[in-house]
């Protein structure tokens, strides 16, 4: 058996299990593809993707269903991935460029991504190491309180209350604002505990004690909070999606932050990352697949996107999906 001829079986075998949802035979194979050779020959070249483990038989006298290492081999060949029609570019455009901020961003592609994949879709806030600050305000609550809002380049804005040691002039709270902006915007967040150590020192020494409350509420602003970055639509669609196994087990996952942060969370570029089954250290997630990409960065992600779904699912087709709402919230989020 060659090895041309082998992905050509394997890949009528997945082709047609994903479109019938049905172990699949010899005779269809004959009948609905043209693989050049008798049935006898595609018999033997199903016992030898079986004898190999990318093919499995559920049951006697059924059909054969590709394996999750029958899945990976048929995703590591793939020769190209389905391109989106004129009209579902033109949709997701249109889609994504209605939004107001980055929340509204983000709402919208993870229901546009369930949508085009019939999936579980799940977006990755931008992480906050790979953002830039674009601005900081200083807002006088009342004369010994501050409000601090860190906007980010993403559009992500994160505010916290400051204490302050003694009441502040309105003047001295536009020199603290004028001060902070001088010093960490425009500057990467990883590179921000560096600069923040060094704040005090560049102040008057009355304001000393001040400037020292706002360097802690500012690395304490830098630490990410999971319970806050990730967002999820699609768990309706898994009703549709003919789990082989329950889906309790799914949802559970699912609904864990830290789950998807770890499956979404390790994806640092943008190119599109399939796991498979038996590929997952989760084990209520080893009858699902997740297609993801990273979004927004050519060297860095800012964030991740994909979806979750059967094992049993349009590869090429939701490989393409992913990749493009990944480059069209990346320009979302760049201005581009």
């Amino acid at each position: 058996m060659s090895e041309d001829r082998k992905l050509a079986v394997l890949r009528a075998i997945v082709d047609d299990f994903v479109s019938t949802h049905e172990p699949v035979g010899s005779k269809a194979l004959v009948e609905r593809h043209n693989l050049g050779v008798s049935p006898a020959t595609i018999r033997n070249d199903m016992a030898a993707l079986e004898d190999e483990g990318y093919i499995a038989q559920p049951h006697t006298s059924a059909g054969r269903v590709p394996t999750d290492k029958g899945y990976r081999l048929f995703v590591d060949r793939l020769s190209t991935v389905k391109p989106l029609s004129s009209a579902e570019r033109r949709a997701i455009s249109s889609f994504l460029a209605g939004a107001v901020d980055l929340d509204d961003v983000l709402r919208r592609t993870v229901r546009l991504l369930a949508q085009l994949t019939r999936q579980v879709a799940v977006v990755q806030y931008p992480r906050l190491s790979s953002s830039v600050v674009r601005h900081l305000e200083l807002v006088a609550v009342s004369a010994t309180r501050l409000m601090l809002v860190v906007i980010t380049d993403t559009g992500r804005v994160e505010q916290r209350t400051v204490e302050t040691p003694m009441p502040l002039a309105d003047d001295v709270v536009v020199d603290l604002r004028t001060a902070l902006n001088t010093h960490l915007r425009e500057r990467r967040f990883a590179d921000v505990p560096d600069i923040v150590d060094q704040l005090p020192d560049t102040v008057s020494p009355e304001l000393r004690p001040i400037v020292t409350g706002l360097s802690a509420v500012l690395l304490e602003t830098m630490v990410e909070h999971p319970e806050e970055r990730v967002a999820l639509a699609g768990t309706g669609n898994l009703d549709a999606l003919d789990f082989p196994h329950t889906m309790r087990p799914v949802l559970e996952a699912l609904e864990e932050q830290v789950v998807l942060l770890r499956l979404f969370g390790e994806t640092a570029s943008a190119t599109v990352q399939v796991r498979i089954g038996v590929e997952h250290t989760v084990q209520a997630l080893q009858t699902t697949s997740v297609v993801s990409s990273g979004y927004g960065g050519e060297s860095l992600a800012l964030g991740t996107l994909g979806v979750v779904g059967p094992t049993r699912m349009d590869y090429a087709g939701t490989m393409g999906a992913v990749r493009a709402v990944a480059n069209y919230i990346g320009d979302v989020l760049s201005g581009r």
